[in-house]
């Protein structure tokens, strides 16, 4: 009794569609309000009898904007084809159009005056008068965006244009516009010209009136802008004058109350540092290392021989702390800048108070650039030897992770006794340097950032050439088993097992060494785990690069072999793909009862294998017994050669010393 009869059934169904097409007409309304009505297309249509520049003459004063957008657009193009015609007819118009143009329209003006005054083809010397009039009176436009479009037109126009035309229509009206009674960006625009203008003079010396005054503006933003100029002004004047007018200037700047000012007088001072070369004197060269020490503890107060930050401003805090990670990005330069037989007496503090800074990036700063440090102290590296140990044990990963990149050569520079000792002097001792290293694993293992772990683990590889084989022993070869063991990590986990190759094949007690290989049987590949089993086979890989043919087919070829036999198809299947490189290591004749294994393993394979995939690989793998790759095998041979000659001596050495044969 619920259900429509079938005309009401009908009668709903259109009058849905009806609502259907009423929604559909809300959608079509913006389109048809978008469309033009005839009056409108009557006002955008233009004789066709015009030629180019009568058109753009007419559209100027009577189109549309977008007519006039696109009249200022081809502007270059209309000097091309007629320039007398376009600069006394058009451009005049273009003027008038610009006092009350939009902004879209200004930055489309400034755009086509910079391409016609660098066009090369066509010779506008004549007319570069009215264009640079236009450029100079637009440079003051009430809004910022377009009065920086039009500088940098200008500036670009710089480049392109002839010295004497640079003199007469730039510098002439740059003088009225640095003024104090003129705006802040008038006069920030006068101190980007001058930087740009100076590089084109080969001498300035009537600039530097001009100079002086803006670096000594009321101002806080002139002035840091004009100091960022100063560069390019030093080199236009030459070093004498430099040294005579720019370098007090700095110097004032550089006590600025500003701390933008402070910066950028700093930044100026370290790049004109190769101009002035040797020619500092002494008073300038000491006051130039005061300045920069003070600039590296920046808003720090020190506590104990610990920096804390002093309560300012957060904006403030900000500022102090860039300038103290730009100090620690320089301080390897300013170390030989006060020579570095001078480290301890005069740059030993402030490295402390970096690499202790509050701010984490100023510590990582200080990281990243630590290898260099060492590298110049050479014989004076114990130094730096607590800081290193500082920054190892950093709370940060991001500066631990700065440190080790370059952390195989820090640890080598640091335990060295410099370019004078020989290859069997023994290493220095850094005191709390293995509990450091110790520490910044676990510190990387418990992150989440598993490849800052897999590398502080390929660095690891280093320990040999650096602590002794009973440290490591003792200290870190457990711990390698453990993450090869129970990290979740592969790329961790094999980078575990390298590290540990690496161990192994640097230990010179005989004793040590078949501990190690009996705990590699039976924790990897005898283990309860197949993903243990797994990862003995990626270590039998990395040992057949690092250990020669011999001492692979003595301790690991046997061991990988009976893993045909493994009740689980993947390490099965992982061992088919590893046949050919252990074949590659059994040497005929002598290990021709080798050979007969490896065979017997695959014929095993062939007549028991269950698994389908391992059956395809292992016959795949066996069409290519035949075709091993015998080149450079003499190459191969003499490298081969060369391993067990260094397992043979590691062996027969007797102190217990760190190796060098790496």
């Amino acid at each position: 009794e619920h259900l429509k009869p079938p005309d009401e059934l009908v009668i709903s169904g259109l009058f849905g569609q009806i609502d259907d097409l009423q929604d559909l007409t809300f959608i079509e309304r913006p389109i048809r309000r978008s469309l033009k009505t005839a009056e409108e297309i009557d006002k955008l249509t233009v004789d066709e009898d015009l030629n180019d520049i009568e058109r753009a003459v007419y559209l100027l004063s009577s189109g549309q904007d977008v007519q006039r957008a696109s009249v200022i657009v081809n502007l270059p193009n209309l000097v091309r084809q007629n320039p007398a015609e376009t600069f006394r007819r058009v451009v005049p118009k273009v003027r008038e159009v610009l006092h009350v143009a939009g902004a879209d329209m200004q930055l489309a003006a400034a755009g086509s005056f910079l391409t016609i005054l660098q066009d090369d083809i066509v010779l506008i010397q004549t007319h570069t008068h009215s264009i640079l009039q236009i450029v100079l009176l637009n440079l003051d436009h009430r809004d910022t965006v377009v009065g920086s479009a039009w500088l940098e037109t200008l500036l670009s126009a710089i480049d392109a244009l002839p010295k004497e035309t640079i003199r007469q229509e730039i510098l002439s009206p740059l003088v009225s516009k640095a003024q104090l009674s003129q705006s802040v960006p008038a006069r920030l625009a006068s101190c980007r010209i001058l930087g740009k203008v100076a590089a084109k003079f080969e001498s300035s010396k009537d600039l530097l009136p001009l100079v002086r005054s803006l670096c000594q503006d009321v101002e806080y933003e002139v002035r840091s802008c004009m100091c960022r100029q100063l560069e390019n002004i030093a080199r236009g004047i030459g070093l004498e004058h430099t040294k005579a007018v720019v370098l007090p200037e700095l110097v004032e700047l550089a006590r600025d109350e500003g701390s933008t000012v402070r910066l950028a007088a700093f930044d100026t001072i370290i790049n004109l540092l190769e101009m002035f070369d040797t020619s500092f004197t002494d008073e300038q060269h000491l006051w130039f290392l005061e300045f920069y020490k003070k600039l590296c503890c920046l808003g720090l107060q020190h506590e104990n021989g610990h920096c804390e930050s002093q309560p300012y401003p957060l904006e403030l805090e900000n500022k102090y702390a860039l300038v103290r990670r730009n100090c620690a990005y320089n301080f390897p330069a300013m170390v030989l800048f006060a020579d570095p037989n001078h480290f301890l007496s005069e740059l030993y503090r402030t490295f402390s108070s970096l690499c202790h800074d509050p701010e984490i990036s100023v510590r990582r700063t200080a990281a990243e650039g630590f290898h260099e440090v060492v590298k110049l102290l050479g014989p004076n590296v114990h130094y730096v030897h607590k800081e290193l140990i500082t920054l190892l044990q950093d709370d940060s990963l991001e500066v631990l992770d700065a440190l080790i990149n370059h952390l195989q050569e820090t640890l080598e520079l640091a335990t060295s006794r410099g370019e004078g000792a020989g290859p069997e002097s023994k290493q220095v001792n850094v005191p709390d340097l293995v509990p450091a290293l110790v520490a910044a694993e676990q510190k990387a293992a418990s992150s989440l950032r598993w490849r800052v772990h897999e590398k502080l683990l390929q660095r690891y590889s280093c320990l040999p050439r650096v602590i002794s084989g009973d440290q490591i022993y003792f200290r870190f070869l457990q711990r390698m088993f453990g993450i090869i063991t129970t990290n979740n990590v592969l790329p961790v986990q094999r980078e575990a097992a390298r590290t540990l190759c690496v161990f192994l094949r640097y230990n010179r007690k005989q004793e040590q060494r078949q501990e190690i290989i009996s705990k590699i049987m039976q924790e990897l590949a005898q283990g309860r785990s197949y993903w243990n089993r797994l990862r003995f086979l990626d270590l039998c890989e990395i040992a057949i690069d690092l250990f020669s043919k011999s001492y692979f087919c003595k301790h690991f070829l046997i061991q990988a072999l009976e893993l045909v036999n493994d009740p689980v198809a993947n390490v099965r299947y992982k061992l088919c793909h590893m046949l050919p490189r252990l074949r590659s290591t059994i040497r005929l004749p002598a290990d021709k009862h080798l050979l007969q294994q490896l065979e017997f393993c695959v014929r095993k394979l062939l007549c028991r294998e269950k698994d389908k995939d391992v059956v395809a690989t292992v016959r795949k793998v066996r069409e290519h017994f035949s075709l091993l790759q015998y080149h450079k095998r003499h190459e191969r041979d003499l490298l081969d050669q060369k391993k067990e000659k260094e397992e043979t001596l590691l062996l027969e050495m007797v102190r217990d010393q760190p190796c060098r044969t790496m």
